[in-house]
């Protein structure tokens, strides 16, 4: 279920693509479920800017259906009518509900079909079921459903129970399209309510049952930004755990943003105030120092990423050091054991093994071989106005700080860059390159300047 427009979000975004845990509400859910059923058996309905949610999630394989009026959960799965007539069981999940588990959406599955039931409803036990719908089943010990009543029409001591109506269901296909004509839009929004097929089916004398998950956490939707926070907050310190368990140290996991899709090796330090996004994979005994960002990145062994450095779509070789406050943009590909310093910015950059650029670079569209020392303040001039152009150095080459590389320009194995050189043309193999202007001094010249500047004034 994946139509709806989530008006108390107070967005123009669709509810579903709002994220927490690093990904949209919808594919947290997508993921649930494809880990049960092929996703070519997955079907997302779709409404509210339904290209925008479409374009999200296709590259999951899931089918979609159009529900170009929303009426409704009862009206959604009237729309789905023609794409689950060949199932014999549905399985109906909520696109703003990320936290489900495979583990649940199976044994709601299993539970359905062990029952032989019409309509099977997932439960949760809440300490404070305020404003939810209630499961009132037929004896203390049974999972047949007698009803569920709304909060607002519930009596007082039913508003004491705390079984609530999570919005999961599963369906049997037939008795479903046979019975969803019933519903009506008697209510105060005017909608066919899905949770009505439970009072329908009852009358029909069709079997209804319930299943309680053990984990009430996972049924919670996201209704506000504010509680959308609260899941996420979950999901971060979920994250944590699972990566403790696996072996990684995470210093004041609280203030840490680890994504859902992160990996992390054993042995690896991850301390206070890191954030790990997307698909970022980081090998074992590194140590992530404070107030780095690392995204869909490649991080090899023994790596040391030191504070306020940002990786993005990076990727650094074992035992490489970076930072402090690097900046490695997307095509940064550092080789092992390189070193890449403070307030050094790399883009489409291959740093060979052992290289090094300390301080204050930038280093854009080049290829540096093995065993470079790139030294202080180095710019690589890869853009002329209109196009760019690729610096390539050789092995062994020394830079001198300062330094001006205008591409295109080749650099060969073991050349020397005078310091302050401003380098227009190749340079040979073992060669010393040397583009500045000679030195001038003259002697006296500026106390010559004051005692004219004093007579002046006089």
């Amino acid at each position: 279920m994946a139509a709806g427009k989530g008006t108390r979000l107070k967005s123009k975004y669709p509810k579903v693509l709002h994220e927490v845990g690093g990904k949209p509400l919808l594919a947290h859910v997508i993921t649930a479920a494809t880990a049960v059923v092929p996703a070519a058996d997955v079907y997302a309905i779709i409404g509210h800017e339904a290209d925008l949610v479409r374009k999200a999630v296709e590259h999951t394989g899931i089918n979609f259906v159009i529900q170009a009026e929303q009426r409704g959960t009862g009206h959604a799965l009237m729309v789905a009518q023609e794409a689950l007539a060949p199932y014999d069981l549905v399985l109906v999940l909520s696109g703003d509900a990320p936290l489900i588990t495979p583990e649940t959406v199976r044994r709601l599955r299993d539970f359905h079909l062990q029952k032989k039931a019409a309509m099977t409803l997932l439960s949760a036990e809440l300490a404070n079921p305020t404003g939810y719908g209630r499961v009132l089943r037929k004896g203390a010990k049974s999972d047949d459903v007698k009803a569920i009543v709304e909060e607002k029409a519930a009596s007082a001591s039913q508003k004491k129970l705390r079984e609530i109506n999570s919005g999961f269901y599963a369906f049997a296909v037939k008795p479903l399209y046979t019975q969803i004509g019933k519903l009506t839009t008697d209510n105060a929004h005017h909608e066919y309510y899905l949770t009505d097929m439970a009072a329908v089916f009852t009358k029909a004398t069709a079997k209804v049952v319930v299943l309680r998950t053990a984990r009430p956490a996972e049924i919670l939707g996201s209704n506000t930004r504010a509680e959308m926070m609260e899941i996420d907050a979950i999901f971060r310190m979920e994250k944590c755990r699972q990566l403790m368990a696996a072996g990684a140290s995470i210093f004041f996991p609280q203030t840490c943003v680890i994504d859902a899709d992160v990996e992390v090796g054993p042995d690896t330090v991850i301390e206070p105030f890191v954030q790990l996004l997307g698909r970022t994979r980081i090998g074992g005994d590194c140590r992530i120092r404070s107030y780095s960002v690392i995204a869909n990145s490649e991080i090899g062994e023994r790596v040391t990423v030191r504070p306020g450095s940002i990786l993005d779509d990076a990727r650094v070789g074992a035992g490489a050091v970076i930072g402090p406050y690097s900046h490695l943009r997307p095509g940064s590909d550092i080789g092992e054991g390189a070193h890449v310093g403070s307030f050094v910015e790399t883009k489409k950059v291959k740093l060979g093994q052992g290289s090094k650029a300390p301080h204050l670079t930038y280093l854009g569209d080049a290829e540096i071989g093995a065993g470079v020392n790139v030294g202080a303040g180095t710019i690589t001039c890869n853009y002329d106005g209109a196009h760019k152009h690729k610096t390539e150095i050789g092995d062994n080459v020394f830079v001198g700080s300062d330094s001006t590389l205008v591409a295109p320009v080749k650099i060969g194995k073991g050349a020397y860059i005078g310091a302050a050189s401003c380098i227009t043309e190749n340079v040979p193999e073992d060669s010393l390159a040397l583009g500045r202007s000679r030195q001038v001094t003259k002697e006296g010249w500026a106390k010559a300047k004051r005692e004219a500047r004093s007579a002046a004034k006089g």
